[in-house]
């Protein structure tokens, strides 16, 4: 497997990159700066460049077999301006599964199944922006036609891996707390070789 990976210098990235060389997979990654990535592995391939540059993403997909995204909002527009270039892009060299790191907010409230959490009083946070920004990506993922999954963990904090966690397709599971980026990252990591949660978001937490 030859794995297209974006935003790999991230925190849910970076563990996934772990994951993957660790299982001595194939990993295409597109970064703006390569001496922050500080890995130097035979299966990996490194390539300078911007996720809103779209011949940038095309680069790193051309020659993969999946792709997995840990891009986050940056504060911006990042994720839902690149993501048409992504799904473009992975139309044009043939590849159906793709595998995103959101937020619990984009999940169904359960208090309120027809609102997402983040409109309902199930949300702590003060800020939506983050959250409009993974609905748009979410939203184009699911026109997409293709094999998606995102996962979307709960406050995360960096922790450390436990390895024990509960997870439920569409929603957060009841009485959450909070799951490290470890954990996010080998269960991003582990959908790759599983279909139970194509076409779902999967809300994660302790």
């Amino acid at each position: 497997m030859n794995i297209c990976l974006f935003g790999a210098t991230g925190r849910v990235g970076s563990v996934i990159l772990e994951n993957a060389l660790t299982n001595h997979l194939s990993v295409q990654t597109l970064v703006r700066d390569a001496k922050k990535l500080n890995q130097d592995a035979a299966e990996l391939t490194v390539k300078e460049g911007n996720v809103l540059q779209e011949k940038d993403i095309a680069n790193c997909i051309k020659g993969t077999d999946v792709v997995v995204s840990a891009l986050n909002t940056d504060g911006s527009t990042t994720l839902s301006d690149s993501m048409p270039f992504i799904i473009s892009n992975m139309k044009k060299y043939g590849l159906i599964r793709i595998i995103t790191i959101g937020t619990a907010g984009i999940l169904q409230a359960r208090s309120a199944p027809h609102l997402y959490r983040f409109q309902s009083a199930e949300s702590r946070r003060k800020s939506t922006k983050d959250a409009e920004e993974h609905l748009k990506a979410y939203i184009l993922l699911k026109k997409s036609g293709l094999d998606w999954t995102i996962v979307c963990p709960t406050y995360l904090p960096v922790g450390e891996r436990i390895g024990t966690y509960r997870y439920e397709k569409d929603f957060l599971p009841e009485n959450p707390s909070s799951i490290s980026i470890y954990d996010t990252g080998d269960f991003a990591f582990r959908q790759l070789f599983s279909d139970e949660f194509i076409g779902s978001r999967v809300g994660l937490t302790y």
